[in-house]
């Protein structure tokens, strides 16, 4: 017997299929203006790409441009980024899941994260120029402390200057909250009832946490781990702020070089008025997209053989 508060079966048809039309359609305008993208870029720069391109540096005549220094700059960077950035906030996510109590400081410090999550990237370009390039003002380029020699890899002054540690610091700082928020949702969907078990065994807060609940969640962090590199390697907006060169002739030999990115050099080609740079800084997004695809491939191949124990 019907109600006046029962849905007609035509109705919840009819809004299903609308549902339906409008969740394909969106889908489907998406998949059309990002392969008009693609494809326009690759014709662009297809014919742009040669061994050449990829181990020259970068020039005058865009016949003779490569892009060794800004690439060789974005793996020194990114790897810099991934060092800080993905234990940095693995480590601060267990704090907040594992070890800190409920709280005003607790809760005052996930709200802080959350609110920078979404700060423009372009502030945090204006806090590392600050506390990584002139080191608060402390010291200056003309007095600065040195550590180690300088013709070594790990060669090291402070204040960094517009260095690849700065560059690379500076990134770590825009995706550091991604990686925290990340890494403490992956905690999360670790069930209470492992924790409590290898507590019931006798194990201490360390060894369930180290042996139950980050193993558990590893494979959603490295999902985490990739995205936060996704928007690390296509940033460039920070690193002008802090004085990241848009022209290099030189690859990184240690921490304190000079260095440019391909977003970056991305930028400067895109620029100009020659049609010939257009064509080039389309062949080099596609390399951007080859490195972004290599790093994450990598990404889910140690995800995949992370899940592969706990699944068995």
């Amino acid at each position: 017997m019907k109600t006046g508060h029962t849905i007609p079966q035509a109705k919840r048809i009819l809004s299903n299929r609308l549902m339906w039309a409008a969740c394909l359609g969106a889908t489907t305008i998406a998949v059309l203006v990002l392969s008009a993208l693609l494809i326009t870029i690759a014709i662009e720069g297809t014919g742009a790409l040669s061994w050449s391109f990829l181990t020259s540096f970068a020039s005058r005549k865009p016949a003779q441009a490569g892009i060794i220094a800004p690439l060789m700059g974005s793996i020194w960077v990114c790897a810099i980024c991934a060092i800080v950035a993905i234990p940095v906030g693995i480590g601060t996510a267990i704090y907040l899941e594992e070890y800190a109590r409920r709280s005003r400081i607790k809760s005052l410090i996930q709200l802080n994260i959350s609110n920078l999550s979404g700060v423009p990237s372009i502030v945090y370009g204006i806090l590392a120029l600050v506390a990584f390039v002139r080191f608060f003002g402390i010291r200056t380029a003309d007095d600065a402390w040195t550590f180690g020699n300088a013709e070594s890899i790990f060669y090291l002054q402070i204040p960094f200057g517009p260095s690849v540690i700065a560059g690379g610091l500076t990134l770590a700082l825009v995706v550091l909250p991604i990686m925290i928020i990340s890494s403490q949702e992956a905690l999360r969907s670790v069930p209470q009832s492992l924790r409590q078990a290898a507590l019931a065994l006798g194990s201490t807060q360390w060894q369930v946490v180290w042996h139950v609940t980050l193993p558990a969640a590893l494979p959603t962090i490295m999902t985490g781990a990739i995205l936060s590199m996704s928007r690390a390697i296509g940033e460039a907006a920070p690193l002008l702020i802090i004085g990241g060169f848009l022209l290099v002739f030189q690859t990184p030999a240690n921490l304190m070089s000079d260095f440019t990115v391909l977003p970056l050099q991305i930028y400067n080609w895109a620029g100009r008025p020659q049609s010939d740079f257009h064509k080039i800084a389309a062949a080099a997004i596609i390399v951007q997209l080859v490195v972004l695809l290599a790093f994450n491939t990598i990404a889910i191949i140690i995800r995949q053989k992370l899940q592969r124990p706990l699944q068995s």
